[in-house]
């Protein structure tokens, strides 16, 4: 597999990882001295009625499994002068799967492990230099997360597998939570962000992941933003410097060694009030092995309807992604959609970002300031080499609810509707039934 309003920046921050742990406690002196106890627990519940050929599942049948993880540790930071400061973080992370192991087969149900997550130290350089703005310069170093833009590319390192893969020798378990992706840091990192919040900025960055469902990737590059009150325009380029030669073969990762992506991409409202748009165009040439080069990209448009009650919204997005595309280290980030297409396809039956083109149709509304829902459509085509193997519907239907301070609650139910079974090219197991799947994510942020 070729690797997820104020109710969606909570999702975001407590399932995605975006930012840095909630603090459970903050300590602040005087001396600038600030010491954060972070702490972050969520829970999954899920169930489908149909299974994949994704991982190891090899029979038809429901699946039920639960999925959980807690992070917790520490935080801070320590002001050295002209407004600068260094930081830091140091996070455990304790996760597992239990029940039946997810619909594709990735988790057994039995995952179970306590791991390190963050361990950095950075500097942020205040006023240090007036050129560059406040915190014009801000340079890390150590186990961290790392996004570019929304997420397309590159939203850390968080695809977390559990042991139902493992033999011949070979360990891809990451300690379960697959859906919930708990590990998220990359394992090594040396980033500088230069520039403020607005302008041109840019990230320097070097990224080194212990994943082996990766293939331990090593990639750097350069990520530039030009940011405007009408939308931010950026500019990418990854290069893959490194990949584990053990695991590469197996995933079909061996062109990354050496591979080249290039992404221009733009997000905002161009002016207009209510407007959103959205879209990223990406280049990748192959690296060792390989000479077969890809395209992918895809343009988005939405509008709020702001003034009726409610404030509705409606998005359309087309994306298409060559056969052979990379999607590296994508990950959800906007919000369910982004960037994985499909609770069902994304995580079980396929596609992945890879060989496909993808129309998406998404509503949303808030009835009230603590609850939002939402209904998303997908229509996956031209997979696996224009063969059709994978071709689907999807409508996922889901809510956000701030129950209360320390609680949020995400229902959804999903139903997946392949065009064919595993037998005639699919990956449903047994047959091409509608597939009823639930899933409800609780959040615990402190």
């Amino acid at each position: 597999m070729k690797t997820k309003h104020f109710v969606k920046s909570i999702i975001c921050l407590a399932v995605a990882g975006l930012s840095a742990p909630a603090s459970a406690y903050n300590l602040y002196d005087q001396k600038g001295t600030e010491l954060n106890a972070d702490l972050e627990a969520v829970l999954g519940v899920f169930s489908s009625q149909e299974t994949y050929n994704l991982g190891a599942k090899t029979s038809a049948g429901k699946s039920e499994w639960q999925e959980g993880y807690i992070k917790y540790g520490f935080s801070g930071s320590q002001g050295v002068g002209s407004g600068s400061r260094v930081y830091g973080a140091i996070n455990l992370v304790s996760s597992g799967t239990w029940g039946d192991g997810d619909a594709g087969g990735i988790t057994s149900g039995n995952e179970r492990e306590t791991d390190l997550e963050d361990a950095y130290l950075g500097w942020r350089s205040g006023n240090l230099i007036p050129a560059l703005g406040e915190n014009g310069l801000d340079l890390s170093l150590g186990r961290q997360q790392f996004t570019i833009g929304d997420g397309f590319l590159i939203n850390s390192d968080a695809l977390n597998f559990g042991d139902a893969l493992n033999g011949g020798g070979l360990d891809f378990d990451r300690g379960g939570a697959y859906w919930l992706a708990a590990r998220k840091a990359f394992d090594q990192t040396a980033i500088a962000r230069i520039g403020g919040s607005e302008g041109l900025r840019s990230d320097l960055f070097w990224l080194a992941s212990d994943n082996k469902a990766q293939a331990k990737m090593e990639l750097a590059g350069l990520n530039t933003e030009y940011v405007t009150p009408q939308g931010t325009f950026g500019l990418a380029y990854i290069e893959g410097l490194d990949v584990d030669d053990t695991f590469a073969p197996i995933l079909g990762y061996g062109s990354r060694d050496g591979q080249q992506t290039t992404s221009l991409r733009y997000q905002g409202n161009a002016g207009v009030e209510n407007l959103f748009l959205s879209a990223e165009f990406v280049n990748q040439e192959a690296g060792e092995g390989s000479d077969e080069n890809a395209k992918a990209w895809y343009t988005e448009a939405g509008w709020t309807f702001s003034e009726t009650p409610w404030s509705p919204s409606v998005n359309y997005r087309y994306s298409s992604f060559d056969e052979g595309f990379d999607p590296l280290f994508f990950g959800f980030n906007r919000g369910y959609g982004t960037w994985f297409q499909g609770e069902v396809a994304a995580n079980y039956a396929g596609p992945f970002n890879s060989d496909a083109s993808v129309h998406h149709v998404s509503l949303k509304a808030a009835p009230s300031e603590t609850l939002s829902i939402g209904a998303l459509f997908f229509d996956f085509s031209d997979t696996r080499g224009g063969t059709g193997g994978l071709n689907a519907q999807e409508v996922d239907v889901y809510a956000e609810w701030v129950a209360a301070p320390h609680l949020i609650i995400s229902p959804l139910v999903g139903f997946y509707m392949p065009d064919n079974s595993a037998s005639d090219g699919g990956s449903q197991i047994g047959n091409a039934d509608t597939n009823v799947y639930a899933q409800v994510i609780a959040i615990v942020p402190f």
